[in-house]
């Protein structure tokens, strides 16, 4: 029988179609409409409802209809967003970046043409390039907002716009961050309010930021390391296919450091990312072509930029071959070396990272504060925030320079650490070694489980809630915190161990962060963990009844 198919859908189709400005995205709904009623689910899929504006601003798949990346949309979330700005009192130019994602150039110019349209003006970045250096231009410029077009580490098939203010409508400690609510609903709002694409005043291009800008952020990145410091580094990088190559080869350069080898194959930007399954550095198999290029290299560090380099991934060798780091060992790393080199200010991460950073600042007497998860909350945790991080291989090291994760100056801090650490015949292993060693070993691992029916997840913190284990690892649960109504998180804790739930703010998964800490000899201490952290999985797995 073949599926029925709701007239009112066709209608709000047919007026969609009517009013969209792109040529191809008519084209592509209407061969969904003419399939019909065989592409009834997917007409009724891309009219579900409108991409929802959030802090994180829209992503979503590249695709006709309001439940999709295109230019009707993006036109709609442009004048929402300038409207909304009027409507602050925020003063100033807008700017707008780009990577080299499918439509993103077209989104950037159209968010442009919006701007102008409603007398504001508009700054485009000079071409593809790195989210960290719009974060830096809204800052340098003194933008009252800032637009950059990526889906980040997403697949081929996505696009996303995000969303920046500067010092007037963010205030001193959200100057260039990521919008954070009530923003978020406020932009949507506007957006809603938009009556059609065709009522949207366009005005001219905008001006092209000259070359100035990037030497700017590539000079503050560089200037960020200790002047006269050891430099002699072998490093082998990737960018991913993304936009980080060239803006990180000439940040080593101005810094002191060897121009990085880069994986070929993966040099130049590609919207296809081809020689990966998934453009994440997290993601097995993503580094492999790094690794096998630092192992001939003999490489000192193995880096690797998501496709608009705003994480880092590090790899070290070792006896049984290069291993990634995980987001916390860095994190830890990182925060260790800039409080050793005596950077003042607060050291923040988040309530899912590891704990050892606030050991370690209790220790040292400095400043520690935990934010919800995400880089918008990381950077607002105070004022004068000297370094943050979260575990999803997010690092702002120069908050000063660009107030959101920076996966550029976070390779030039790591690469700083391990020259000096060589030029003393030690390693980035080694200096793991010493803190697991003066702190105890501490391990972090995730559940993830990615549901098809969002209602699971729901059902599943309802169970944790309900039944939560009074042991963990066969200790007793000393303390269970519940965020809600706040926020959806759960925690339980132990003398060493804790665990906090979640669900993901951004894909259809439910998250549990795990984390032991073993007392002893590191190596040890790794064996011990890595067992405690299998079998807590599974004690999770069952809390959760998934």
């Amino acid at each position: 029988m073949a599926p029925q198919v709701d007239v009112d859908l066709i209608d709000r189709a047919e007026a969609w179609l009517s009013d969209d400005p792109d040529p191809a995205s008519r084209d592509e709904l209407r061969a969904v409409l003419d399939g019909l009623p065989g592409t009834a689910a997917e007409l009724g899929d891309r009219f579900s409802g409108p991409l929802t504006f959030g802090t994180a601003g829209l992503r979503g798949r590249l695709r006709a209809g309001p439940n999709g990346m295109n230019l009707a949309v993006v036109t709609r979330a442009a004048a929402g967003l300038v409207g909304w700005l009027a409507a602050q009192g925020g003063e100033g130019p807008l700017v707008i970046g780009y990577d080299a994602r499918h439509g993103s150039r077209q989104f950037a110019e159209r968010t442009a043409e919006v701007a102008t349209g409603a007398g504001r003006e508009a700054l485009l970045l000079p071409g593809t390039l790195p989210t960290p250096v719009l974060a830096y231009a809204v800052r340098a410029l003194g933008a009252v907002a800032g637009v950059m077009v990526t889906a980040s580490h997403n697949p081929p098939q996505d696009n996303g716009y995000k969303v920046y203010l500067g010092a007037s409508l963010g205030g001193a400690d959200g100057a260039g961050a990521q919008i954070v609510p009530p923003a978020d609903a406020g932009i949507e709002a506007a957006i809603r309010a938009v009556t059609s694409v065709a009522s949207v005043p366009l005005g001219g291009p905008g001006t092209v930021l000259g070359a100035e800008i990037l030497a700017g952020y590539v000079a503050q990145a560089a200037a960020v390391l200790t002047e006269g410091g050891p430099r002699d580094l072998t490093v082998a990088y990737t960018p991913m296919h993304g936009v980080g190559g060239s803006t990180l080869v000439a940040a080593f350069v101005a810094a002191g450091f060897p121009a990085p080898a880069v994986v070929s194959a993966q040099a130049e930007p590609d919207p296809e990312f081809p020689t990966v399954a998934f453009p994440n550095p997290e993601e097995p198999g993503a580094m492999d072509r790094l690794l096998a290029l630092a192992g001939a290299n003999h490489a000192d560090l193995a880096i690797a930029n998501d496709p608009d380099a705003d994480r880092c991934a590090v790899a070290i060798p070792g006896p049984d071959g290069w291993r990634p780091l995980r987001g916390d060992e860095l994190g830890v790393l990182l925060a260790d070396h800039l409080i050793r080199r005596g950077t003042p200010g607060l050291y923040a991460t988040t309530i899912v990272s590891s704990s050892l950073l606030g050991r370690i600042c209790a220790a040292r007497g400095v400043p520690y504060a935990e934010t919800l998860t995400g880089f918008k909350w990381i950077v607002r945790a105070a004022e004068d925030l000297a370094y943050g991080y979260e575990e999803a291989l997010g690092y702002c090291a120069a908050p000063a320079m660009v107030r959101d994760k920076d996966g550029i100056t976070a390779a030039l801090t790591v690469a700083e650490l391990a020259a000096g650490l060589k030029a003393e015949g030690k390693s980035l292993a080694g200096r793991l070694d010493e803190l697991a060693a003066e702190f105890g070993l501490h391990a972090t691992d995730q559940l993830s489980v990615r549901v098809d029916d969002l209602a699971d997840i729901g059902r599943a913190m309802t169970r944790a809630r309900q039944n939560p284990p009074t042991t963990l690892l066969g200790a007793p649960v000393t303390e269970v915190t519940d965020m809600l109504p706040e926020n959806d998180v759960l925690t339980f804790r132990t003398a060493t161990t804790r665990v906090v739930i979640r669900p993901s703010g951004t894909e259809p998964k439910l998250k549990a962060y795990l984390e032991v800490v073993v007392d002893g000899d590191p190596v040890t201490a790794r064996t011990r963990a890595a067992t405690d952290l299998t079998a807590l999985r599974t004690e999770i797995a069952a809390t959760l009844g998934i």
